[in-house]
């Protein structure tokens, strides 16, 4: 297969790495000219995670690497999407297979991706999207994962989790999109939470989070129209080791830092998406509390106190009214 990948840093250059290396597809990778993860590719052939492949095509020619292939795999920050596509859009792309394998709700709509990629003019039936559990590290050290592949179209998504399989990756099919991109997006924002829990001290209240997060997850999902049952599947609940307990999660991580009065300088996808999951709660009337908490956390000065930094936000929620466990509202 010939295939296409937007994006070279850590996933984008993972997964040319795996089509490349494991599938052994004909893999053009790109990435923008000056910008660093770009560079450090071009001039050393590698970077921090992967080294790539002679095979791959690395380029900075964004029509040359649309041209190269009839499936194109986005891996770029999601609050950069629509930009990305209207620059996409400049050249014949209708007939592509657009795979996004990345997590997150944009900001101040409170899109999906996919969503933003059919308003950016692609048909849903020819949009994908790959999510779920795994590090780069660990596949790199030949520890496998399952993962999950989700369309509105059936047909592409059964081709896509079969020709992508391995024995270092097992796909399954989604069968909810609502409640895939939703699950997998909000998963980084209960890491940001469990990096709080770290790095304050309150490691034990992980379990309560994995269990109050999911249940408030999947009551949004419900909200939009999506299976409440999908918080719990490969997207969400699923991706919760590699979230909230791996060293090696971005989320955690900026969580942790936070806690400490640190600065985390690499991308937290959870940070924004916090932002948009509060404002789609209030859209749909759905209580997030966690969601809440971790908003605060990130974009407030007074959540801080002197004796328990941010932790102060995440306490607050033993405040709140008792109530069921399972409530219904």
């Amino acid at each position: 297969m010939n295939i296409t990948v937007l994006g070279c840093g850590r996933w984008g250059s993972f997964i040319a790495w795996y089509q490349a290396t494991v599938l052994k597809n004909n893999v053009t990778l790109y990435g923008e000219e000056g910008r660093a993860a770009y560079d450090v590719l071009k001039n050393t052939g590698r970077n921090e995670y992967v080294e790539l492949d002679k095979s791959i095509c690395l380029t900075s020619d964004l029509k040359y690497a649309l041209s190269a292939s009839d499936i194109i795999i986005i891996s770029i920050s999601s609050q950069g999407l629509r930009e990305f596509m209207s620059r996409v859009n400049r050249y014949p792309v209708s007939d592509k297979t657009f795979v996004l394998c990345m997590k997150g709700i944009e900001e101040g709509t409170g899109k999906r991706l996919s969503e933003v990629m059919t308003e950016s003019g692609v048909k849903s039936e020819h949009i994908a999207v790959w999510v779920g559990p795994g590090h780069i590290q660990a596949f790199l050290a030949g520890v496998p994962n399952c993962m999950l592949i989700d369309s509105t179209n059936q047909s592409l998504k059964e081709m896509l989790a079969n020709s992508f399989k391995s024995n270092l990756i097992r796909f399954y099919y989604g069968n909810d999109l609502i409640g895939t991109e939703v699950g997998a997006a909000a998963k980084n924002v209960l890491g940001i939470a469990a990096g709080v829990l770290d790095g304050s001290g309150y490691t034990s209240l992980k379990g309560p989070l994995m269990a109050r997060g999911a249940f408030e997850v999947a009551s949004l999902i419900k909200a939009m129209g999506g299976s409440f049952n999908s918080a719990y599947g490969l997207a969400h609940l699923g991706d919760y080791e590699t979230t909230l307990f791996s060293p090696y999660s971005h989320n955690r991580a900026y969580g942790e830092m936070l806690a400490r009065g640190k600065k985390f300088d690499k991308l937290a996808e959870g940070v924004m998406t916090s932002k948009a999951m509060k404002e789609l709660g209030e859209k749909y009337g759905v209580e997030l509390p966690i969601t809440e908490a971790v908003c605060e956390a990130c974009f407030s000065e007074e959540a801080f106190d002197s004796k328990n930094g941010c932790m102060s936000v995440i306490l607050r929620l033993f405040e709140r009214q008792t109530k069921s466990e399972f409530y219904k509202k």
